[in-house]
């Protein structure tokens, strides 16, 4: 997660929030951006602009069944169950729920808390268990966006779950940069470069590199 954009300065920051978010942002998710900054954890919060486009991809592919993988506050996840129907439906997987007050209340002024159903727990068990009831090849769109290591297994798991057709979006591709730093060795790094290499590879999808907030990496199940 990244609060903007990675190679931008706050000049350009501000013009695309003045240009791209300004008065375009729901009260509700402009309510749970700012509470979320105010935590110390608040660099966790997705980009504004990052959401915003992949918001425009939810409704773009008309999806209706998404997956997001790590939730921090729900800032993301109110911005996915707004793109989708009413009928559409959120899936919001995240080892705690500490963050979720906030978004809690929001996700409730927004309206759209029935089409949000957040399960606490390892991600890989609610995936596999979806897997299990019959569930592989109906999702619509899955963000990961959570522990660094663990991506190459939400990443297979997902791949099974979405439909041909359907995105992927894992953020923090770029990792602050560190991903081209020689000297960058932790487990974070390393895992995200990993994850990188095999997406590159794989022809199960296609795929763009997009560098918005931290780096996203958009993949289209073949």
């Amino acid at each position: 997660m990244s609060k903007s954009s990675i190679g931008l300065n706050d000049a350009l920051d501000r013009y695309v929030a003045e240009i791209s978010l300004h008065d375009r942002e729901p009260d509700p998710m402009r309510r749970l951006r700012l509470a979320s900054d105010e935590l110390a954890e608040g660099n966790m919060r997705s980009s504004s602009e990052q959401v915003q486009f992949l918001m425009l991809l939810l409704r773009a592919i008309g999806a209706m069944k998404v997956i997001e993988v790590g939730v921090f506050t729900g800032y993301a996840t109110l911005g996915f169950a707004l793109a989708v129907p009413a009928r559409g439906r959120v899936i919001a997987l995240d080892r705690t729920d500490r963050w979720l007050a906030a978004g809690r209340r929001e996700w409730q002024a927004a309206g759209v808390a029935d089409r949000i159903d957040f399960r606490q727990g390892d991600a890989r068990d609610a995936l596999d268990a979806m897997a299990a009831q019959g569930e592989t090849g109906t999702v619509d769109f899955a963000f990961i966006d959570a522990d660094k290591p663990g991506y190459e297994d939400y990443y297979e798991r997902c791949l099974t779950l979405v439909r041909p057709g359907g995105l992927i979006a894992v953020d923090n591709v770029l990792w602050h940069g560190r991903v081209v730093d020689p000297d960058a060795q932790d487990d974070d790094t390393v895992a995200i470069r990993r994850f990188n290499r095999k997406v590159h590879l794989d022809g199960r999808v296609d795929l763009a590199l997009v560098p918005i907030g931290d780096g996203v990496t958009l993949l289209r199940k073949r």
